[in-house]
C-alpha cells in the first residue's frame, strides 16, 4: 500500500488537471454475497462504466491509475467483495483514502449492496449456490450443510465487510427490488440518465429479414426506381431517386405514418430498461425505397426524440450496391 500511496502523491496534480476537463466517476462496488452486487456491476456496464469484478483491494489503486491515466477511461466500476484476501479488507480505509487523494472525494464513491437475511437465504436456496465463506467446508451432505450454516456465514460476512459498509456513499437494499427497479435506483443515485440507441436499418427482403429487429416495416408496396433504367444504379441516398419519389405521394404518406408511430412510441423505451431498439425497413433489394425512407426518418427522429435517445441510420445491403 505504501507504493500505491507514493504513486498517489506523485501524480495527484496530473490527475486533477485531467479530471477538470472530463468528469471522472470511480465507483467501488461491494456488498453481501447474494445481494445483487454482480447485477449492479452489469447495470453500470450498460450505463457506460468499465466494470471489473472481484479485484483484490491491494490492486485497486494501481489498476485505477492504469485505467484512468494510461487508458483514458472516465467511468470505472470496481467490484470488491468477501472473496478478496482478508488482509485486503482490513486495509480498505487506507485504499479508499488513497483513491480520494488521487482523484478527489467527488470522483470516488462507494456503492454498498445489501439485503435482509431472509432474502439472502431464499436466494441461496433458489440458486443452490454455496456462500463464499462456506465453500471450504462443502461435503457430500451439501444441502443440509448449507441450510445449517448459511445464516452464520451471512453474519460473519457482515462483520468482515463492515469497513466497506461504514464508508458507503450509496447503500442499496435489494430485498424487494427487481432488476428494473435496481437499475432505476442506480441511475438516480449516480445521476446517469438512461441512454437508448435507435438503429434504423434498411434491408432487402431478398437477402433475408433481420432476426434482431424490434419493428419491421415492409415498403415493397411503394413504386420501385429499379424499373427505371436511369435510376437502377443509383441508391436511395441520391438526389435523382429523391426526385423520383417526390412525384409519388404514397412515399411521403408512408414515411409520415411510420414517423408518427415511432415518434409516439420510441420515447416509451426510456422507461423500459432498454439500451438498443432496432427498426428495420425493408424493400426488395435494400437499395432504393428502404434506404430513402430510412435516411429521411433518421433526420426527422434525430430532431424529435427526447434527450437520451440517439438515432442512427444503417444500410445492411450497402456492400451490394
Amino acid at each position: 500500500m505504501d507504493v500505491n500511496q507514493d504513486k498517489s502523491n506523485d501524480h495527484s496534480e496530473q490527475v486533477a488537471s485531467k479530471v477538470t476537463n472530463d468528469k471522472l466517476s470511480i465507483l467501488v462496488v461491494s456488498g453481501l454475497s447474494g445481494s445483487g452486487k454482480t447485477s449492479v456491476l452489469n447495470i453500470l456496464e450498460d450505463l457506460g462504466y468499465y466494470s471489473i469484478d472481484n479485484l483484490p483491494l491491494s490492486l485497486l489503486v494501481s489498476a485505477t491509475y492504469k485505467l484512468v491515466n494510461e487508458s483514458g477511461i472516465r467511468r470505472i466500476a470496481l467490484g470488491v467483495d468477501i472473496r478478496t484476501p482478508r488482509a485486503d479488507l482490513s486495509n480498505f480505509i487506507e485504499t479508499y483514502e488513497a483513491l480520494k487523494a488521487m482523484y478527489g472525494a467527488n470522483a470516488v464513491k462507494v456503492v454498498y449492496v445489501t439485503a435482509q437475511e431472509s432474502a439472502l437465504v431464499a436466494r441461496f436456496s433458489a440458486t443452490r449456490r454455496v456462500h463464499p465463506l462456506m465453500s471450504q467446508d462443502v461435503n457430500s451432505d451439501h444441502a443440509k450443510h448449507v441450510a445449517f450454516n448459511l445464516p452464520a456465514a451471512i453474519k460473519k460476512e457482515i462483520q468482515l465487510l463492515e469497513p466497506v459498509a461504514s464508508h458507503a456513499d450509496i447503500s442499496i437494499d435489494t430485498s424487494h427490488l427487481n432488476i428494473h427497479q435496481l437499475k432505476d435506483r442506480l441511475r438516480e443515485y449516480i445521476g446517469v440518465d438512461n441512454q437508448i440507441v435507435v438503429n434504423l436499418l434498411s434491408f432487402g427482403f431478398k437477402y433475408g429479414s433481420p432476426i434482431d429487429a424490434d419493428f419491421v416495416f415492409d415498403v415493397r408496396i411503394l413504386p420501385n426506381p429499379h424499373w427505371n433504367p436511369e435510376l437502377r444504379t443509383s441508391t436511395g441516398l441520391d438526389a435523382e431517386v429523391a426526385a423520383f419519389f417526390a412525384d409519388c405521394p404514397e412515399v411521403a404518406e408512408m414515411t409520415n405514418d411510420v414517423d408518427k408511430f415511432l415518434t409516439r412510441w420510441l420515447p416509451e423505451f426510456l422507461h423500459n430498461n432498454r439500451h438498443t431498439v432496432t427498426v428495420a425497413i425493408g424493400c426488395t433489394g435494400g437499395k432504393h425505397r428502404s434506404v430513402f425512407i430510412t435516411d429521411n426518418l433518421q433526420r426527422r427522429l434525430a430532431k424529435a426524440m427526447p434527450q437520451g435517445i440517439k438515432v442512427l441510420a444503417k444500410h445492411r445491403e450497402k456492400t451490394r450496391w
